[in-house]
């Protein structure tokens, strides 16, 4: 009898877990959903490959705060990143970059504004999905698709994501000299953390 009412309290905990879980996802799916990012929490690098070694460096972000509408997968808000806290540990290679081709001082923020999700954002759990969007860098708006994986908690969230910009076709200048070629894209990682809430 005690196997059968353990049983029986396992098995109704169990159901609650689940049906808590459908009531979390059903939650996201019917209303609108706030993301915000946490700039402690969160990174973003960059990579630059270059004839004798790749350059690796790091952005700091300013601000971001995103809305999901999960019935249409329109995606509203703003990522800022502080274009002048570029920095690759070399103080003579970071103030080139920051005077002659990312200009920081003249274009001090990089911005993406999305516009919308392709792909179902589960919750709880891990989703990846493809944020696409506007992507705002010396001066220009540039339209841009990044793949992402991004897991919901209970009040939290937590994203991923790895894209290409090709920033010379985009009219920056490549820092190529003489000696040294580079590529003309930059890989950028991202991750990032934050609070879900209500618009």
């Amino acid at each position: 009898m005690r196997i059968l009412r353990a049983g029986r309290t396992t098995f109704i905990s169990f159901q609650l877990l689940l049906g808590s879980a459908f009531l979390s996802a059903a939650a996201l799916q019917g209303q609108d959903t706030a993301f915000h990012l946490d700039p402690g929490k969160t990174t973003v690098t960059f990579t630059l490959g270059a004839t004798l070694h790749s350059v690796h460096g790091r952005f700091a972000v300013k601000q971001g705060d995103l809305r999901l509408d999960a019935a249409t997968g329109k995606l509203s808000g703003e990522i800022v990143v502080d274009a002048r806290s570029g920095d690759t540990s070399n103080a003579m290679r970071d103030r080139r970059m920051h005077r002659d081709i990312l200009e920081s001082e003249k274009y001090p923020e990089i911005s993406f504004r999305p516009d919308r999700v392709e792909g179902t954002v589960a919750s709880p759990g891990k989703s990846p999905v493809r944020v696409h969007g506007r992507f705002a860098i010396h001066g220009a708006e540039h339209e841009l698709d990044v793949p992402a994986e991004v897991e919901m908690l209970t009040d939290r969230w937590t994203a991923t994501a790895h894209f290409t910009v090709p920033y010379e076709k985009w009219g920056i200048k490549n820092p190529s000299t003489l000696f040294l070629r580079v590529s003309d894209s930059v890989e950028i990682e991202v991750t990032t953390a934050g609070k879900i809430g209500q618009p």
